[in-house]
Parts: C-alpha cells; structure tokens; sequence
C-alpha cells in the first residue's frame, strides 16, 4: 500500500499562482510490491478537473530535483496530470558528479532493475483518480530518456514515449519488439556522449521491429541541451540550447496530442 505525503514547495506556489490555481503539486511516497523500498515521486495536476491524460516523468542522473518539479508543472499546465518518477529511491539525490556518474551507472548496468523501479513509478500515477489510465506516456531527460526507452522495450502499456537527449543504447536489440506506443527521440545533434554507432542502432532496432518512431536531431545542440543549469558551453559536451530546448518542448506536445485521441 502506497503511503502520501502532502507538501507543496515554496518556489512552486509562485508559479501555481501565475498558471492555474486548481493545479497542485505533492510528493507522494510509495513502495515496490515487497514493501521493502520506498520511494518519493512527485505528482502534479488538477484533481478537480477529472482524469487528465498521464505522463511519467523520469529524472535526470541526479534524481528527482527541481528541474523535473518545475517541468512536471509546466506540462501539467497544459491539461495533464504529470508524475515524477523516483528511480533511486527516497532520499537518494547524489549531487558530486561522480556519483552521479556511480548511481545512474549501477541503474544502466542492471536494467531488469531500472525496469523494476520504473514500473513502479508506472503503477503510482495509473492508481491517481486524476489520471487517464487509458492515455498513458513516459517522457525523460538524459538517464531518464534512457528509462523512457527501457520502459518501451520492458512493454509497458503506454501509448507514447519520449526521450530528451538520453542514451539510446539496448542490452538485447530484439527487445523492441515488445514496444507497444509510439517512441519520440529528440537528440543533440552535436552530442558527444551518445555514439553514432548507437543512433545507427537504435533506428535499426525500430526498423527491424517495424515499430513507429520519430527520431528529430537538432543541430548545434549537444547533451543537456533543455537544461539551464548546464551552461552555454558546448565544448564540455552538455550545454543549453534555448532554440532546440523550445523546438523539443513543441515537438513532444505535438506527439502527445497525435497519441492522445
């Protein structure tokens, strides 16, 4: 049983006041089917407007942070009902790269585990009166466009999933199979920590499976590129790019008002 705790942070209240009152934002706690690990997503909507389409939202490598809080707003805003998943765990927020690099890393390694947790994520927002479980998506940024893919290949019953500069690369290609929406990807062009030889791959892994894919690149963009935080230069490999961060935001509601009918 899923246990809720109602908090709603300071720096959401401003911007709740500038969108629409009647969205809330809350972190809820819940747990895997064994009850031995606990986790603290966040969820966002308007529990007053009926059941919204759901979209699970999959952190960066640093956890479930304030950029995902502020992005879970921002689509909600929209007419969604938006759940931030907690892929490691409550309390669980590296903030030294490195070990960053250590927790998404141990997660990349072992992705019946990565599913494991992500179904579970999966499950919390379905069981909200607030969402439409019959209209279901998964979106994510960086380590967490890698969870959106691996819940596609993993056969969740969503019908879309998009994947914000993440990595694309499958334990077993013929996995793809098991896909059972449609997979949006919206790439930095310029981005050096996804391999070519991945891209080429993944396009690969869709095709042979015959399944719908969009793969959109945006040139002069690399890692990160939605994230502020990340900077302006792109000689590290991961920086913002105001144009492709807008472009992709467009591109994934044009996507989500294609797979919601």
């Amino acid at each position: 049983m899923s246990m809720r705790a109602f908090l709603v942070p300071t720096f959401l209240l401003s911007l709740m006041s500038l969108s629409n009152a009647a969205i809330t934002g809350r972190y809820v706690e819940y747990q895997l089917s064994d009850n031995k690990t606990t986790f603290q997503g966040y969820l966002v909507g308007d529990a007053a407007a009926g059941p919204k389409p759901g979209i699970l939202l999959i952190h960066a490598w640093g956890g479930l942070g304030e950029y995902e809080r502020g992005r879970a707003q921002e689509i909600a805003a929209l007419g969604y009902t938006v759940f931030c998943a907690d892929v490691y765990g409550k309390g669980i927020r590296p903030t030294a790269q490195e070990e960053k690099a250590k927790m998404a890393g141990m997660f990349k390694a072992d992705r019946a585990k990565f599913r494991l947790h992500l179904m579970a994520a999966v499950e919390e927002l379905k069981r909200w009166p607030m969402t439409d479980s019959k209209n279901l998506a998964a979106i994510g940024y960086c380590f967490g466009g890698t969870g959106a893919l691996e819940l596609a290949r993993a056969g969740a019953d969503m019908k879309g999933f998009v994947s914000f500069h993440g990595g694309l690369d499958s334990k077993d290609a013929s996995e793809a199979k098991n896909i059972k929406g449609d997979v949006l990807v919206l790439h930095g062009a310029d981005d050096p920590f996804v391999p070519k030889a991945d891209i080429e791959q993944f396009k690969k892994e869709m095709n042979d499976a015959s399944k719908p894919f969009e793969f959109v690149a945006y040139p002069g963009a690399v890692h990160s590129f939605t994230e502020k935080a990340a900077g302006n230069d792109n000689s590290k490999g991961a920086a913002y790019n105001a144009d492709a961060d807008k472009k992709s935001f467009a591109e994934m509601l044009k996507f989500f008002k294609r797979i919601f009918r």
